[in-house]
């Protein structure tokens, strides 16, 4: 059995650090998130972040795929709303903002937002209710 829910084009929130996304559909309440974890074949701890972060001007092989496997998971969005802790070229929301842009000017095209916010000290329900609320916000307005 379908709901209306399920016809539509998901909401989708995206919850980036460098260690992690997390990709919820924001319309479905309880809903698990989906989880892509940073390729890591030299047991780094998956984290992106480091000093040997770009070579020649590019992204390493498994911070490329990092963001590939988040592009591909949002096609078919209606909208996405991203929320990340940090700014500047460091964040990892601005890194995978910049790389849609470039990459996949489609996906890029739904973002509706992105909002810095500290997702380690703010619970998963708080951070959802934060999203359901900015899109209520932007789709009244």
């Amino acid at each position: 059995m379908t709901t209306p829910n399920d016809a539509q084009a998901p909401h989708l929130l995206v919850i980036l650090d460098h260690h992690e996304a997390k990709v919820y559909r924001t319309e479905v309440r309880g809903a698990v998130p989906e989880r892509i974890e940073p390729y890591d074949p030299h047991g780094f701890g998956r984290h992106l972040h480091s000093a040997n972060e770009w070579t020649d001007g590019k992204s390493r092989p498994e911070r490329k795929s990092f963001y590939e496997a988040i592009a591909n998971t949002l096609r078919g969005a209606e909208q996405v709303l991203i929320f990340g802790s940090g700014t500047g070229k460091s964040s990892a929301m601005e890194v995978l903002l910049a790389d849609l842009k470039e990459h996949h000017p489609d996906v890029a095209a739904k973002v509706i937002g992105s909002v810095v916010v500290d997702a380690h000290h703010t619970t998963e329900g708080q951070l959802l209710a934060k999203a359901r609320e900015f899109y209520a916000e932007y789709n009244r307005g």
